[in-house]
C-alpha cells in the first residue's frame, strides 16, 4: 500500500459500516484501527451523547476536528470517522491531504434498515418511525453529499457483505 503514511479514512453516514469495515480492513492489512468517536470518548471520559447534551454540537465538532488533527499524524492506521466529520472545519481537506479517503456509500433504504435495529442508541433517530427515519436520512445525505463526494474513492456498498467489501476495497487501494 503506497498511501500517505499508510493512513486510510472511512467516511459515510451513520450505519454505513465504517467501524465494521474499518476493523476488518485493519486486520487484513495489519494496521491499527481508530474510531474517532471512541478516541474522543476516551479523551473526554464522556460518551458522545453526553458531550452533545452537555456542551452542544459546536463544541463536539471542534473536539472532533482536534482529534482528527492528532490522528492525522498516526501511521499505518485505518480511521473510522463520525458521519458528520467530513462536513466541518475543512476536515475533508485534512483527511484528503494526510491520507486516502473512502466514502462507503449506502442507500437511504439500507441505512434505514440498519439504523432502525438500534435506533434507541441514536438520539436523533430514537422517536422516528421507519418512514420518518428514511426521510431524515435522505435529507441529511443530500446535505452531506458535497463533502462525501470529495473522497478519493467512492465505494457503493450495495448488496455486499462486510468481508466482500473489505476484499474489494483492498483491490482499489493505490
Amino acid at each position: 500500500m503506497k498511501i500517505n503514511n499508510n493512513r486510510i479514512y472511512l467516511i459515510g453516514y451513520m450505519g454505513s459500516g465504517k467501524t465494521t469495515i474499518g476493523k476488518k480492513l485493519a486486520k487484513k492489512l495489519g494496521s491499527q484501527f481508530v474510531d474517532v468517536d471512541c478516541f474522543i470518548e476516551s479523551r473526554q471520559r464522556k460518551t458522545i451523547n453526553e458531550i452533545f447534551s452537555e456542551k452542544g454540537e459546536d463544541a463536539f465538532r471542534l473536539m472532533e476536528h482536534n482529534a482528527l488533527e492528532e490522528i492525522s499524524l498516526f501511521e499505518n492506521v485505518i480511521i473510522s470517522t463520525g458521519g458528520g466529520a467530513p462536513c466541518f472545519y475543512n476536515n475533508i481537506e485534512l483527511m484528503n491531504k494526510s491520507g486516502f479517503t473512502i466514502y462507503l456509500k449506502t442507500s437511504p433504504e439500507e441505512l434505514t434498515k440498519r439504523l432502525n435495529i438500534n435506533k434507541n442508541k441514536r438520539p436523533l433517530l430514537r422517536d422516528k418511525t421507519p418512514e420518518e427515519m428514511q426521510a431524515f436520512i435522505t435529507e441529511n445525505l443530500e446535505k452531506r453529499n458535497y463533502y462525501y463526494s470529495q473522497a478519493q474513492l467512492i465505494f457503493d456498498t450495495r448488496q455486499m457483505s462486510a468481508n466482500n467489501i473489505v476484499d474489494a476495497l483492498i483491490l482499489h487501494l493505490p
